[in-house]
């Protein structure tokens, strides 16, 4: 599959990983997701507390933090940013025009947008790339990848 049709989606399609993040303000992270970032609803329970959405084969899950969550899967104290250590890389068609609408958004990045190349083996997978953190603190790259190259000499 090439980058280009893997953005071509069956609506059946379901991811295999699902990140399930727990939000402070889901009204909030939804207006971040949907809006900002383009990312569509695709189911929602609102008397749960809890959206799925989704970008091309990108699939994550929002559930509003309980107040007590002693009966949630919360494994320690929960304190901002949220997810520290995790970052959610996610590969898109424009990476520009999701990254423009941040900056026009008054949204601060963690990472200016730039092409960065990663070695593989022997070549070299070119990708333009941010990472911005959403409104608790998780730290999403968002990337479209623009070619491949010979690995240099000098990236062994």
């Amino acid at each position: 599959m090439t980058h280009e049709e893997q953005f071509r989606t069956d609506p059946d399609h379901w991811s295999v990983l699902v990140p399930e993040m727990l939000v402070r303000d889901l009204p909030s992270s939804l207006v971040f997701y949907l809006d900002l970032l383009g990312f569509t609803e695709r189911f929602g329970r609102p008397e749960d507390g809890f959206v799925y959405i989704e970008m091309g084969h990108a699939q994550i899950m929002l559930e509003a933090m309980p107040d007590d969550v002693s009966n949630a899967w919360v494994t320690g104290a929960l304190s901002h940013p949220l997810g520290r250590g995790l970052n959610l890389q996610i590969e898109v068609v424009d990476v520009r025009a999701i990254h423009d609408r941040l900056i026009g958004a008054g949204i601060a990045l963690f990472r200016p947008l730039r092409r960065s190349w990663y070695r593989e083996d022997q070549h070299e997978n070119g990708q333009d790339e941010f990472l911005v953190q959403d409104p608790d603190g998780y730290l999403l790259r968002f990337m479209q990848h623009v070619g491949s190259r010979p690995a240099s000499p000098t990236s062994e």
